[in-house]
C-alpha cells in the first residue's frame, strides 16, 4: 500500500500536456534549443565529453557559477540534483524527522507537503491572502509556529501567485523562524523570472538556518537539462550529499557541462533577459483577452515567475471546467483545486505569445458554446 499520495499537480499535467493542441499550463518558458543557446564551437565541445558519471555532487566549475548567486556560498555549499523537485526531496528528509511541523506558504507548488505527510511530519498552511493581493499572513505565521516547528516552507516568487515577498517581509519570517530555531526553506526556482527585471534577493545569507533551492527548468526555460540544486551551510549541504547517494547518486555530467555555460555571467543575463521580455509581452496581451470579459475574471498581476492564477466567476467546479476544455476543445488549463482552491484557474504565459493567444481563443469559443458569453 502507498504511503505517499498522489501528487496532483505533477500526475494531471503529465498525463495530459502532450496530448493536447494548446497546452497552458507549462509553468516556465518556452525552452531553448541546444543549437540557440550554445556556439558551434560548445557544441563541439559537448560532442567530445566523455559520458562519465562525473563528480557526483556537481562539477567544481559548475557549483561555483551556482555560489556566485548567493550571499556567503562557495561551492562547498552547493549541492548538484536532477531538477528542484528532488532538491526538494532531499531537504525534506535532511532537515525532517517524524512528528515535526511544517508551516508552509500556501497557495504552492505542494510537493513539500506529500513529502511531509509521508514522513509522518504535520504540515501547517500559513496563507497568502488574495484579498490583499497576495500579501503574506505575517500574523497567521507567527500563531502557527511553535516547540515543534522545525520549518518554514516557502516560495518566492510564489507558485501560483507569482507574488515575490518584499524585504520587509523576509526579515519578518527570518525573526519568526529564529523565535523558535526553526529552518527557512525557500523554494526560490522563479528567482530570475521578475517582471521589473530586477533579481530579488536570496534568503541565504540572512540567517545561519536558511536553505534555499533553485534550478534551470524555471527562469532559465532549460527544464530538459534536469538541474537543480541545493545551497545552505556546508554541513549540511555535506548532509544531503549523504541522502543524494541514495536518490539518484548524480545529475548527467553534460547536464553539468551545459549548466555551467548558462550560468556564466553574460550568457545567464541573456536568458533571463529574453524570458522577462517574454513575459512582460504575454502578460499584456493575456490582460487584454481576460478584462475584454469584464468582471468573470479576477486576478492579481504577478511580479515573478511564469504563470497567471486566474479567479473566475461561474458556475462551474476548477476540475471540470479544465476536464471540460481539454476533451471538448484541447487546451489544457490547470484546475485551481490542484491548489486547494476551486473557482480558480492557473495559466502559463512563458510559452511563445501567438500560441497563448490561438489556445485562449479555443477558451474564447468553449465559453461562447456553453455560457453563451
Amino acid at each position: 500500500m502507498m504511503n505517499i499520495p498522489i501528487f496532483e499537480l505533477e500526475r494531471v499535467q503529465s498525463l495530459f500536456e502532450n496530448t493536447v493542441d494548446f497546452n497552458l499550463t507549462e509553468s516556465g518558458f518556452h525552452p531553448y534549443t541546444l543549437n540557440e543557446l550554445l556556439t558551434t564551437e560548445q557544441i563541439g565541445e559537448l560532442t567530445n565529453t566523455v559520458l562519465g558519471y562525473g563528480q557526483t555532487n556537481g562539477s567544481i566549475p559548475l557549483r561555483k557559477r551556482i555560489s556566485d548567486m548567493y550571499n556567503g556560498a562557495n561551492e562547498e555549499s552547493v549541492l548538484v540534483t536532477n531538477g528542484s523537485s528532488e532538491a526538494n526531496f532531499i531537504a525534506c528528509h535532511t532537515l525532517l524527522e517524524k512528528g515535526d511541523e511544517v508551516v508552509m506558504m500556501v497557495p504552492n507548488y505542494m510537493q513539500i507537503w506529500g513529502i511531509a505527510e509521508e514522513m509522518g511530519c504535520v504540515p501547517k498552511a500559513f496563507h497568502l491572502r488574495e484579498e490583499n493581493q497576495w500579501k503574506p499572513d505575517i500574523s497567521e505565521l507567527k500563531t502557527l509556529v511553535g516547540p515543534k516547528t522545525k520549518m518554514i516552507a516557502l516560495c518566492n516568487p510564489n507558485n501560483p501567485t507569482g507574488y515575490t515577498l518584499t524585504a520587509e517581509e523576509m526579515q519578518e519570517i527570518v525573526a519568526i523562524a529564529k523565535g523558535v530555531d526553526a529552518w527557512v526553506y525557500c523554494d526560490e526556482v522563479y528567482r530570475g523570472a521578475e517582471l521589473n527585471g530586477k533579481t530579488i534577493e536570496s534568503f541565504m545569507g540572512m540567517y545561519d538556518k536558511v536553505m534555499v533551492n533553485g534550478g534551470l527548468s524555471k527562469a532559465y526555460a532549460l527544464p530538459g537539462l534536469r538541474l537543480g540544486w541545493l545551497v545552505g551551510p556546508e554541513e549540511l549541504i555535506a548532509d544531503t550529499w549523504a541522502y543524494h547517494d541514495y536518490t539518484s547518486i548524480t545529475a548527467g555530467v553534460m547536464s553539468h557541462f551545459i549548466g555551467e555555460i548558462a550560468l556564466r555571467p553574460e550568457k545567464r543575463l541573456e536568458i533571463l533577459t529574453r524570458n522577462r521580455t517574454m513575459l512582460n509581452q504575454n502578460l499584456k496581451a493575456v490582460k487584454a483577452w481576460l478584462d475584454h470579459y469584464g468582471d468573470l475574471f479576477e486576478y492579481t498581476e504577478p511580479k515573478g515567475g511564469g504563470m497567471l492564477f486566474i479567479k473566475y466567476n461561474l458556475d462551474i467546479n476548477s476540475t471540470e471546467l479544465a476536464e471540460w476544455l481539454r476533451t471538448e476543445k484541447s487546451v489544457f488549463i490547470l484546475a485551481g483545486d490542484c491548489y486547494g482552491m476551486d473557482k480558480h484557474f492557473r495559466i502559463g504565459i512563458g510559452e511563445r505569445k501567438e500560441y497563448i493567444l490561438k489556445g485562449l481563443e479555443r477558451i474564447k469559443e468553449a465559453l461562447k458554446e456553453r455560457f453563451d458569453l
